[in-house]
């Protein structure tokens, strides 16, 4: 391909990503699937007006790592800790659960395979795909409805958080079994080690980096040092321990985290990513869905992939809460809050892509579950909240009041 085909490529990818987002913004679907969709009316399955190529890759792998490092940017240590032991009761459930059913399902389609081979690899990482929770949408529907601050909201906000982290190691770890050398000892220790060499290395640059914020708050350097950062972290983790370049950017946005300027990072990570890597990151994936490969098998698996996924969750984050003694609506809530699925489940199929886990039509099931759970999370919430009274437009309290004024009094 000439070099300046590059040009076109992304003018068609960045205005039809954008029209098929607004779209389906139109339709209450998420944005990312119109985009997704876009990549596919214009890519070589459809209308063929624009080839994968490895400049396009290049520029969709720099998307995902960028999106993982906002993710991490975006994680609220204090709420985890104050939710504690709850959260993480329901984010190992609702990742332990789908894994399980995951595989089993891919199990009942295609056969089960020995433990440890490649096809017992595919199965857990179909379930690996079906642990990832996007709560955008649920925020967004529990805020409308006036219950994003109460009990139940903010738990399902703070397990979502816990529950990508898990699954973030659970890709590690299935990613790290499929070399053909790879031993479990091996996989551990690495994982372990670059958990070890996060904490201690993440620990002293997050002093670097608040003694930068402190001389240098709201400047645009530090959201430079930062992006540096994401990708030192990136190509630490696939360089040196094997792991993926996606877990080395989450880890690096979590050491930020806590930072006064965070939010300013990843505002600044925000424009990057909405005007060229996000769009072409996620018309990328509709460029490489196949249909070439599609039968009625995939079809009818599409389905009960959608079905499982969306069960699972309800099952496995629900009975956590009855375990911490939620009643049966409430418990339903936070599983029907957990099994909306977004971008962490792409970046988990992209991934598992370009490590040949998967083959490309099997993003259509994902497509779809993103499309499914995307409406029907919100619609079965509304009905589950319906007659109850909204705490978070409820009148403050006169210790409410107090506490505020005492926190504008000190500015």
């Amino acid at each position: 391909m000439e070099s300046y085909e590059c040009f076109k490529d992304l003018a068609i990818i960045l205005v039809s990503a954008k029209l098929m987002g607004l779209l389906a913004k139109k339709l209450k679907a998420p944005q990312v699937v119109g985009q997704i969709v876009a990549g596919l009316l214009i890519g070589p399955s459809l209308l063929g007006f624009v080839q994968q190529s490895d400049f396009i890759s290049m520029l969709a792998e720099i998307g995902v790592v960028i999106l993982m490092f906002s993710a991490g940017l975006e994680t609220n240590l204090k709420d985890l800790l104050k939710t504690g032991p709850v959260a993480v009761t329901i984010a190992c459930m609702g990742v332990f659960v789908p894994l399980v059913m995951g595989w089993a399902l891919y199990g009942l389609f295609f056969g089960f395979a020995p433990f440890g081979s490649e096809e017992f690899l595919r199965g857990v990482f179909i379930g690996t795909i079906m642990t990832a929770t996007s709560v955008s949408i649920t925020v967004q529907a529990l805020r409308e409805l006036g219950h994003l601050k109460g009990k139940v909201g903010t738990v399902i906000v703070s397990s979502a958080i816990i529950d990508d982290i898990i699954g973030i190691i659970v890709l590690t770890f299935v990613i790290g079994f499929k070399s053909a050398d790879a031993k479990p000892v091996d996989v551990v220790i690495k994982t372990v080690l670059f958990l070890v060499f996060s904490v201690g290395v993440g620990f002293l640059i997050y002093l670097l980096f608040k003694f930068l914020d402190k001389k240098s708050f709201h400047h645009r350097r530090i959201p430079i040092f930062g992006l540096a950062l994401c990708f030192i972290m990136a190509f630490c983790a696939e360089k040196f321990f094997g792991i993926a370049d996606i877990t080395g950017a989450y880890v690096a946005g979590i050491i930020l985290c806590n930072l006064r300027d965070a939010e300013y990072i990843a505002g600044k990570m925000d424009i990057s990513g909405y005007m060229l890597f996000g769009p072409v990151f996620f018309a990328s994936i509709g460029l490489k869905t196949s249909f070439d490969g599609f039968s009625i098998q995939l079809l009818w698996f599409s389905l009960a992939f959608v079905a499982v996924a969306l069960i699972s969750k309800v099952i496995g984050c629900g009975l956590a809460a009855k375990i911490w003694k939620f009643n049966t609506k409430d418990s339903l809530k936070v599983g029907v809050g957990m099994m909306t699925r977004g971008e962490v489940a792409l970046i988990v199929s992209q991934k598992g892509l370009a490590v040949g886990m998967v083959s490309p039509e099997y993003f259509t099931s994902v497509i779809l579950l993103i499309l499914c759970s995307s409406i029907l999370s919100p619609v079965l919430l509304k009905l589950l909240y319906r007659g109850e009274d909204k705490p978070d437009h409820a009148k403050p309290s006169e210790a409410d009041i107090d506490e505020t004024e005492e926190v504008y009094a000190e500015y």
